[in-house]
């Protein structure tokens, strides 16, 4: 106790008598820090606890801001009561607690922060950003068509996909198939299904609407039998927070099997303030996908420059910077069925992701003027007619609806997968590797491939990804070839033969050979995507996806006329966030 005794002899008397109390000395020492700074240099060096904290913090910081915010603070795992104990003992609001990352929600008062980062076991803290819902309105598309999809089947029975969005309005587009729905927007309670801002119904009828109200069937989900648990983290404006998106994922991953959910699909995302690693969205995500969830969030729909009009990279949102994640961009399909016009949406956005260089997104799926259920009662219905397709249905573009096809996609691969093999399952990575490598490339107008930070492997191929699933037996001892029957590396579309990528990303680099074709450790369950593990000798992993041929970055990034990156030709340097933050805004966006 001697150091304790040293160091409150610095300390005002009524701050050095808690050192006799009986508090912990995680609470002793969070109370100092809120009462004074004293204790700031018998911490931790300045530069690490600054580096503790999110870019915007740390400008607040700078900034010399009298203001409080909401953050998130992560701890180590055996001091988030205290410190929970200790900010409510000085006056502070905790808001949230997240037991699946080891954080917490609270108000703290932005003179506090620089103090706070500097205890050792507080690992990072996070801007509790606002999120919003964002969504385009033109064109139309045959969905299951340009999929590659018969009307009738197959339909994901038995698979159940959470939505965390804006709600779900119940009605004959879902019927029974609603099995639960939670406002965390009112503390995550319970609650009849509601959806006062329409997203969230669209997201889920791209995934599993059943298209009766519509003529043939025309508007059916990708996976209309496929069951969904709806969990609101956004108002009728579109908007929530960073820890209600965190609580509704922890929630999810705690009662995954009482709610029988396979898939949780994130249409939203905010700018990258912080690397993957302390980013508590990402952190909750990754979580999610260790515990068996297959994790499906959209890209974000910052290809474009608002202040050039010019295309740029680095405009993924998080937490699709997740490297386990299934991140997914946006392809127009131009209202045909053919997929030799499909091109991908300028909007959609391009790797690689801030701070930490990493290749996504990892497919692309039909995103543009999709049409699907609509929320009657919803503002994006009521204050937008010239969205509304008849009376039952909204037409929506952005990688939000890419993702809710992607998601249905993989409802459709693990009922597959299940049919073939009901004593085992496929674990998250193994069908984020079967929907790249049986992903379809796409060509611009000149007919050249979309670099791989653009397009990752391809556009989603369901087709494809159900034949393969089918013959991959996930019960096969680890090292061994799992495909119990040959499969043929194309899809018949519209007449059209077309290959597939039959390439998979892991970290930077390409497979070259049948990477999916052996049981890998790679494709088990708590493998971080990307991370380094030893391989079999069947699989040669090539060119490295960012500095790669395929893309010509000459010495820097350009995200319209601003530089925002260096390379030295094997790696990337960022320049300061701000000028990326400034042109997407402080806030959570949706895309």
């Amino acid at each position: 106790m001697k150091p304790c005794a040293t160091l409150a002899s610095r300390l005002p008397y009524s701050v050095a008598m808690l050192f006799n109390s009986p508090r912990s000395l995680t609470t002793v020492l969070v109370l100092a820090v809120l009462t004074t700074s004293a204790i700031a240099a018998h911490a931790q060096p300045p530069d690490r606890a600054m580096s503790k904290l999110d870019a915007r913090l740390a400008a607040s910081v700078r900034a010399g801001d009298s203001t409080t915010q909401r953050v998130i603070i992560r701890t180590t795992s055996s001091d988030t009561r205290a410190l929970t104990n200790a900010l409510e003992g000085n006056g502070h609001s905790v808001l949230r607690r997240h037991s699946i990352i080891n954080a917490l929600t609270a108000r703290v008062p932005v003179s506090a922060l620089a103090g706070l980062s500097r205890l050792p076991f507080v690992q990072s803290i996070s801007t509790d950003a606002v999120v919003i819902a964002d969504q385009t309105s033109p064109g139309d598309s045959t969905l299951r068509g340009t999929l590659g999809l018969p009307v009738q089947a197959p339909a994901g029975n038995r698979v159940g996909v959470a939505v965390i969005d804006s709600g779900l309005e119940a009605g004959p587009e879902f019927g029974d198939r609603i099995i639960g729905f939670y406002d965390f927007t009112r503390g995550g309670s319970a609650a009849s299904p509601t959806d006062d801002y329409g997203h969230g119904t669209h997201v889920a009828g791209l995934i599993a609407g059943s298209g009766d109200l519509s003529s043939g069937k025309r508007y059916r989900g990708v996976a209309p039998k496929a069951r969904i648990v709806a969990l609101k983290v956004l108002d009728r404006n579109g908007a929530g927070t960073t820890s209600d998106v965190i609580s509704a994922i922890e929630f999810v991953t705690e009662n995954k099997d009482r709610l029988g959910v396979d898939i949780i699909n994130l249409s939203l995302g905010h700018p990258i303030y912080e690397p993957a690693a302390t980013d508590p969205l990402v952190q909750a995500v990754e979580a999610a996908v260790r515990a068996g969830i297959v994790v499906v969030v959209s890209a974000g729909n910052y290809g474009v420059s608002s202040i050039t009009g010019l295309p740029g990279y680095a405009g993924v949102l998080s937490p699709a910077n997740a490297p386990s994640a299934i991140t997914v961009g946006s392809v127009k399909a131009f209202e045909t069925n053919t997929r030799s016009d499909d091109r991908v949406a300028p909007y959609s956005s391009r790797g690689p992701t801030w701070y930490d260089g990493g290749a996504k997104p990892d497919l692309v799926a039909p995103g543009h003027g999709l049409v699907a259920a609509a929320a009657k009662s919803s503002s994006l219905y009521t204050d937008n007619p010239s969205l509304r397709v008849g009376d039952a249905y909204l037409r929506l573009s952005g990688t939000s609806m890419a993702a809710g096809v992607v998601s249905g996609t993989v409802a459709l691969i693990l009922e597959a997968s299940r049919a073939a093999y009901p004593t085992s399952s496929l674990a998250p990575n193994a069908v984020k590797g079967i929907l790249q490598y049986t992903s379809l490339p796409v060509r611009d107008e000149g007919g050249v491939a979309y670099d791989y930070l653009t397009q990752g492997a391809g556009s989603v191929n369901p087709a494809g990804a159900i034949e393969l699933a089918s013959r991959i037996d996930p019960s096969t001892p680890l090292g061994s070839w799992w495909l119990t029957s040959r499969v043929d590396e194309w899809t018949l579309i519209e007449g059209e033969s077309l290959p597939w990528a039959q390439t998979v990303s892991w970290g930077d680099a390409l497979s070259e050979g049948p990477a999916l074709y052996y049981n890998e450790l790679a494709w088990t369950q708590n493998i971080i995507w990307g991370s380094n593990i030893v391989w079999g000798n069947n699989i040669i992993w090539g060119s490295n996806i960012i500095w790669g041929s395929n893309v010509v970055w000459d010495d820097n990034i350009i995200w319209g006329s601003s530089l925002i990156g260096t390379s030295d030709g094997t790696s990337v340097s960022w320049e300061t966030l701000a000028g990326l933050a400034e042109s997407i805004g402080s806030v959570l966006i949706s895309p």
